[in-house]
């Protein structure tokens, strides 16, 4: 194992900030988490681990501890039977080849996922979704290297809390428990409509009436692809703010004012509002901040990119200011969705 020092932060971060960490490793299979635990352990260092950085934001100040980079692979299928098909999958997998990969197997349940960067460890962690799916949907156990009691453990899904945007493993557990694998259920079942709005309008679009994961899997990249910008190309984080949820009667009072908001019903008397309707109806569209160095993506207000900002501060900056501007204007309170790590 290799341990590196003094390592720039921007590196490992899609946002391309931060200062500097004190210890960097990458981290290839069991052994390796074992023994990087233990080097941290004897020297009373925090130890982190990540993926590819496409939902982190790193503090200015660094990261005064060990940070494990997952490059742990694998790819396993097993138990199939008439219908479910599971796969493991190493948490270092990019996530985009694996919904690849069961494409191609011919199997169903992710493509709706696609496209979304990063790791396959990462996504229980964020409960990711696109398109009507989470992989709440689809994961049944969550590998991991217990930090507290220094040994590997097998979690069930019902057990990591997970729900819009979270889990306990950036809540009630946080930082306690390394990924080191997934264990997803999918299925051969026939795919049938209603699709998620922007999936039913391309396939109207396109004149498209039959479907597979295949035929799915091709319009989310092609969806995400005109509308997204690439972070290995373009610096960003994705989506920076989760969709708002709010009271039914905080929803009517806006759509007396904006009939045409983009609105969804969602349990308990509550609505789910779109934060890039917020976004660009608060005069944010394409905006680029000279102050800040930061912008909002040409074709997604949502998405925050690094023009030629310098510091995460100047980021927090630019956050704020679109925040209470949506704030003051709509009453709505805007959350963050990238984690911020190390010392601001």
């Amino acid at each position: 194992m290799f341990i590196f020092e003094n390592i720039p932060l921007s590196t490992l971060s899609t946002m391309r900030l931060g200062g500097n960490a004190r210890y960097v490793t990458d981290v290839n299979n069991r052994k390796d988490v074992e023994e990087a635990y233990r080097w941290a352990k004897g020297k009373s260092l925090p130890i982190i681990m990540i993926g590819q950085g496409s939902n982190i934001i790193w503090g200015d100040k660094g990261y005064d501890g060990l940070i494990l980079v997952n490059k742990m692979l694998g790819y396993e299928v097993f138990e199939e039977d008439d219908e479910n098909i599971y796969v493991t999958v190493g948490a270092g997998e990019i996530w985009d080849s694996v919904v690849e990969r069961t494409v191609e197997d011919g199997f169903s349940g992710i493509e709706q996922l696609s496209m979304i960067p990063g790791t396959a460890g990462a996504t229980p962690v964020q409960n990711v979704g696109a398109y009507g799916v989470e992989i709440a949907d689809v994961l049944t156990t969550v590998e991991a290297f217990d930090t507290k009691d220094g040994k590997f453990v097998t979690i069930m899904a019902s057990d990591c809390e997970l729900s819009y945007r979270s889990s306990m493993f950036k809540t009630s557990r946080k930082n306690r428990y390394l990924i080191t694998a997934v264990t997803l259920r999918l299925n051969h079942k026939k795919i049938e409509p209603p699709f998620y709005g922007a999936l039913e309008k391309y396939f109207n679009d396109n004149n498209i009436h039959e479907y597979s994961s295949r035929i799915i899997r091709d319009a989310v990249v092609e969806i995400r692809s005109n509308k997204l910008p690439d972070p290995q190309f373009v610096a960003n984080v994705g989506s920076f703010f989760h969709n708002p949820i709010v009271d039914n009667r905080d929803a009517l009072a806006i759509l007396n004012q904006y009939e045409n908001m983009p609105h969804w019903e969602v349990d308990n008397g509550k609505t789910k509002l779109s934060a890039a309707w917020l976004i660009e109806k608060s005069g944010f569209k394409d905006y680029h901040d000279k102050e800040t160095g930061m912008a909002t993506w040409s074709k997604q207000p949502l998405v925050f990119v690094n023009e030629n900002g310098v510091s995460t501060h100047s980021l927090l900056v630019f956050r704020d200011k679109i925040a209470n501007k949506v704030k003051k204007q709509f009453g709505v309170t805007l959350n963050q969705e990238p984690e911020i790590l190390g010392n601001i």
